[in-house]
């Protein structure tokens, strides 16, 4: 069992007081931070938890518990002195993405996690999914052969979905992206070496900066992807991993995941079309432990044991994916110009 404080209890941070955190049995929250008074008396109003476990801040819980892991779960701005007090005090640490701010701070994090001994992980939670699983073993093995290119659609309408965080710098590469980003680096096994990326806010978008953008990205294979995604879609939304059509040599994988919204949901979709036969709907086998609650249980799993399993999202692996995010950014605002990862990992 590990024991866990957990940091942040705004929205985000109570959904998954709520619904994640409960449900994975290894983890025992011993002890709930916030500044804001209003966040802490939620959670023992609503979820009944003692007030005696609720501090204002981590320093205040870290001196009166024991406690193995820190869960921050705060905006993001928030992360790196969290997450620094925390690696400081010997905390292991698991984290939402992005994990910082700049990729100095990310840098500086994944430096103190190695010189403290514990682990850092960021919740990239979209590879805890029954579709990119698979899809990464048939990429690994070249199911259907070596890969000629990659295609990759997201749709949705933040208008009549709930959205509210208009004001939110880079609402798409940012927050959004990211999570695709980092899924091409698992499923692909690649790294990326530059982007180009041009982004733009339709007439008549409530959003205060760019919601939409179309990149290529170039990976150290010789892969390029295709990229184009948009909070301001009309169009037939897709899931949030997006639609993504791998051509291969001998045929192409089309494939979806994290389909759900509003309480609805529909299963990960992997479909093989292979060149010359037919397309096979493929059978996808049950996770124990899925999404945010795939993070956690994984990041419980190796604390208790020590090891690192495949494709683990620690710190130092996510510095890449952080690095596209910033390279894509930094390419749109240059008009659209090839960024090298390389220059802002440096």
């Amino acid at each position: 069992m590990v024991k866990a404080i957990q940091v942040g209890l705004g929205s985000w941070g109570f959904d998954w007081s709520k619904e994640v955190i409960p449900n994975v049995p290894s983890i025992e929250v011993v002890a709930y931070a916030d500044a804001s008074p209003a966040a802490t008396e939620r959670v023992q109003s609503e979820l009944k938890v003692d007030p005696q476990m609720c501090f204002a801040s981590l320093s205040e819980a870290a001196k009166a518990v024991e406690a193995d892991l820190v869960i921050a779960t705060l905006r993001t701005e928030a992360h790196y002195p969290v997450v620094k007090e925390a690696l400081q005090l010997g905390f292991n640490v698991i984290v939402e993405k992005p994990f910082a701010s700049t990729m100095a701070q990310a840098k500086e994090l994944v430096a103190l996690a190695e010189a403290q001994s514990r682990v850092l992980m960021v919740s990239q939670n979209y590879r805890f999914q029954q579709a990119p699983i698979a899809v990464a073993e048939f990429m690994a093995a070249r199911k259907l052969g070596p890969i000629n290119q990659v295609s990759i659609d997201f749709r949705r309408h933040a208008p009549t979905q709930g959205y509210r965080y208009w004001d939110m710098p880079d609402p798409l590469l940012a927050d959004m992206s990211i999570h695709h980003f980092d899924l091409m680096r698992m499923v692909l096994n690649v790294e990326p070496v530059r982007v180009a990326c041009r982004t733009w806010n339709p007439e008549g978008s409530p959003f205060a900066h760019h919601p939409t953008g179309a990149a290529l990205i170039e990976f150290d294979t010789g892969i390029v992807v295709s990229y184009r995604a948009s909070w301001v879609s009309t169009g037939r939304p897709t899931a949030w991993s997006g639609e993504w059509t791998i051509d291969c040599s001998e045929g192409e994988i089309w494939w979806t995941s994290r389909d759900h919204f509003m309480g609805k949901a529909k299963p990960d979709v992997v479909e093989l079309r292979p060149l010359d036969g037919k397309p096979e709907n493929v059978k996808l086998p049950a996770l124990d432990y899925a999404d945010r609650l795939g993070t956690l249980a994984t990041v419980a799993k190796v604390i208790e044991t020590g090891s690192l399993p495949p494709r683990f999202s620690s710190g130092k692996d996510n510095l890449v994916s952080l690095a596209l995010v910033q390279a894509t950014i930094a390419s749109a605002n240059r008009a659209g110009e090839w960024v090298d990862i390389a220059e802002v990992m440096e």
